[in-house]
């Protein structure tokens, strides 16, 4: 990982062109098991996707000369793209099937894969479904525990949970890329504790504004390009506000 930071005008989710797009394009392909008859709470969902793509970083075949190293990097060096796919019974056992890892949360099962080229799937995940994933909360979340990470959604755009399960995967992404290895460290061995909740207006203002690690989505569906999606707000990245309110810079691989 680069100590150098990426200037924020060559962010991977910015919607401007930049070098990113020159590079072949790859996309980190997710899927989320939703069985009709017992669908995952759409915040757990959202919460166990930002954990697979944080597993995924983490896992040693995506470092150094592992067997998904290689993808990892091609696909960090262009847009990062994240497609989240649904499916259940006969479809989720096939996708089990190929290479990947499967995270666990309270209800939800997401199975993350190594990245494949934006028009190169493998057929048994092309054949899923990926528009119209939305799923609910039988109960309203619980407040977030302020000295945990909280990935904080935008109050003002309406997603599907498919959509902010890929934005929250971004998020918790920029925040990896910000930390220190003994930040990451801790982390992960702590089984990356994480919350993603909607922020209320006034703090989605106040959190705009301190530093962190901030996803505008490029607006390949469902939003307009440039959108302020989600704040990753993580304890060891806290800053004062800046003046500019500008969103952190990110680190590139």
């Amino acid at each position: 990982m680069s100590e150098d930071p990426t200037p924020v005008s060559d962010s991977p989710f910015r919607s401007e062109t930049s070098a990113r797009d020159e590079a072949p394009q790859f996309v980190l392909p997710l899927v989320v098991r939703i069985e009709k008859a017992e669908p995952p709470a759409r915040t757990d969902a959202l919460e166990t996707s930002a954990r697979a793509v944080l597993t995924i970083l983490a896992d040693e075949r995506s470092a150094g000369e592992g067997e998904w190293a290689g993808a990892m990097r091609d696909w960090q060096d262009a847009r990062i793209r994240k497609v989240v796919r649904r499916a259940r019974g006969a479809e989720w056992r096939r996708a089990e099937a190929l290479p990947g890892i499967t995270v666990t949360g309270k209800s939800a099962e997401v199975r993350v894969f190594p990245p494949v080229p934006l028009d190169g799937w493998p057929k048994e995940l092309a054949r899923l479904q990926v528009s119209g994933t939305d799923l609910d909360d039988p109960e309203p979340p619980v407040d977030a525990d302020p000295a945990a990470p909280v990935l904080w959604l935008n109050p003002d755009l309406g997603m599907s949970a498919g959509k902010a399960m890929a934005q929250a995967g971004h998020a918790a992404q920029l925040a990896w890329w910000e930390l220190s290895d003994e930040e990451r460290t801790a982390w992960h061995d702590a089984g990356f504790p994480l919350a993603v909740r909607t922020a209320e207006a006034a703090r989605w203002s106040e959190l705009t504004g301190m530093g962190l690690p901030l996803v505008r989505d490029a607006g390949f569906t469902e939003i307009a390009p440039g959108s302020c999606t989600v704040v990753a707000d993580h304890p060891a990245l806290r800053r004062e506000p800046h003046g500019s309110g500008g969103a952190a810079s990110t680190r590139s691989q």
